[in-house]
């Protein structure tokens, strides 16, 4: 593999899937605080109408009147998800059941009749990704990441995730102490005067960006396990807010960089014929970690802690 193999073939995806691991995972801190974190799994479906929409709309497959349309589809499904629930008297789980999947048929239906078909809009990118069809095309030697005009020929996948991200990360850095409240005592929260349910909605909203951002790229489906797997795994290691919610976002990031390193520069680095769906790997790696920390969690619970010494002076076996 030479260098230009590399950054033309695989820093393009390689950055994706940093970027989507790392997004994805500060904000599933928050949703498995929470233990919301079926309403990350609503939101990654829901907002494709949205897409769609903005797709019909403008007839580009740009970022923004995507974003714009994804971010429209989160809201409203937030929204319906508190009436029906409501309506219907349902639990928050069957609610969102309901909704996410209405709203996802909705997308798959409106992928057939807008020809989104056309622009690689299809059930294969939804589900999947697009990981390994993002090429550099000016990335032929190192000049070319301080060259302006061959970095503004990077896909625009990785332009939309890295905005994304940075939005994100400013906000939660801006509100870092109001959503640690709303995570561990949303009624104190209310008392102090803050606008619980506008943070909550704010939540939701960088939820939908993160995984409309992501979704062309790394897949609905590895949207879903990054926004829980790194968190849940974390949750199950450490009761600290800031080791929580920064190390989701480390441990996401961690498993997009080798995740896509498994499946496909490693084998063509070692000879071998075959790579692997790198979003697949990905997923499958988030969720050996959950496995992982729940397994040291249980062994750490059932050793046996040292006795203590006895005070100076004291008898053997006395209280």
């Amino acid at each position: 593999m030479t260098l230009q193999d590399l950054l033309m073939l695989d820093l393009p995806p390689l950055l994706a899937a940093l970027l989507a691991g790392g997004t994805c995972g500060l904000l599933g801190s928050f949703l498995v605080l929470r233990r919301e974190s079926l309403v990350g799994d609503a939101l990654a479906h829901a907002v494709l109408p949205g897409i769609i929409l903005g797709f019909a709309v403008t007839g580009v497959a740009s970022g923004l009147p995507m974003l714009a349309g994804a971010m429209l589809a989160g809201l409203a499904a937030v929204g319906l998800i508190a009436v029906v629930q409501k309506a219907a008297r349902l639990d928050p789980g069957a609610a969102i059941g309901a909704v996410f999947t209405t709203f996802f048929a909705v997308g798959l239906v409106l992928i057939e009749v807008t020809g989104a078909r056309s622009v690689d809009l299809d059930l294969d990118c939804v589900l999947f990704g697009q990981l390994e069809t993002l090429v550099w095309t000016e990335g032929r030697s190192l000049a070319a990441l301080v060259d302006p005009a061959a970095l503004a020929a990077l896909p625009r996948q990785l332009g939309l995730m890295a905005g994304v991200a940075v939005a994100v990360g400013l906000t939660v850095a801006a509100l870092w102490r109001p959503l640690k409240l709303i995570c561990f005592d949303p009624g104190y929260a209310a008392a102090l005067g803050l606008p619980s349910r506008g943070l909550e909605i704010g939540l939701a909203m960088m939820v939908a960006a993160a995984a409309v951002a992501a979704f062309q790229a790394v897949g609905s489906i590895l949207v879903v396990a990054m926004l829980v797997c790194p968190a849940a795994a974390l949750r199950l290691m450490t009761d600290d807010y800031r080791t929580q919610v920064l190390g989701g976002a480390a441990l996401g990031a961690a498993l997009g960089g080798v995740g896509y390193a498994l499946a496909g520069p490693v084998p063509a680095a070692l000879g071998i014929g075959v790579a692997l769906n790198a979003a697949g790997v990905i997923g499958t790696l988030g969720g050996l970690a959950v496995a992982a920390a729940a397994l040291a969690r249980r062994r750490a619970s059932v050793t046996p802690r040292p006795a203590e010494p006895a005070l100076p002076g004291s008898a053997p076996g006395s209280a």
